[in-house]
């Protein structure tokens, strides 16, 4: 998963009280196109994707702002779909983490990618720290089965799931 310092955030153009979560969702309507868009390919790596939920603004609330992104996440082509998966980086291990756990995480990765052609992607909403890198690690084992023609409409389930997420934290945060 793409590490938060490398989303793009929507820039305040007010001064006063700190912002709160419905400053950041105003601001995120209000601010141009190519800012939105910006944002929003911290969100999900696919231009097509950014572009569609961006031209639909102003959303009347979160809901309607998730529930864009899922359509347009449900409508990405192939083409669109490799584009977001190229701008993700794989999950990986808090550094501290043996040496042994990052080898393990490393090979199954490389099995997975060699496969799949992309790297993996899953989203860890729900899991703690401690339990992400067991939730990596079966989630890479349990769908190196699969065949690829399934495993794309995984990823694909996964992005929307990672950008709904992100959204959230794009909209919410000061």
């Amino acid at each position: 998963m793409r590490h938060p310092a490398t989303r793009t955030a929507v820039p305040r153009q007010s001064s006063g009280p700190p912002p709160g979560p419905a400053d950041a969702f105003d601001r995120f309507n209000s601010a141009p196109s190519a800012e939105a868009e910006a944002a929003l390919l911290g969100c999900c790596g696919s231009h097509r994707w950014a572009e569609r939920v961006a031209a639909h603004r102003p959303y009347p609330d979160l809901g309607a702002l998730l529930a864009a992104a899922d359509e347009a996440g449900y409508d990405l082509p192939p083409t669109d779909l490799a584009e977001a998966l190229a701008a993700e980086v794989s999950p990986g291990l808090h550094p501290a983490a043996p040496p042994s756990a990052h080898l393990a995480l490393r090979a199954a990765h490389a099995a997975y990618e060699c496969r799949f052609g992309h790297v993996f992607v899953i989203c860890l909403d729900g899991f703690g720290p401690t339990e992400q890198p067991d939730q990596v690690l079966a989630g890479i084992r349990a769908r190196l089965g699969h065949e690829p023609d399934h495993e794309r409409v995984v990823a694909a389930d996964e992005m929307r799931r990672i950008a709904r997420s992100r959204i959230i934290d794009l909209v919410s945060r000061p």
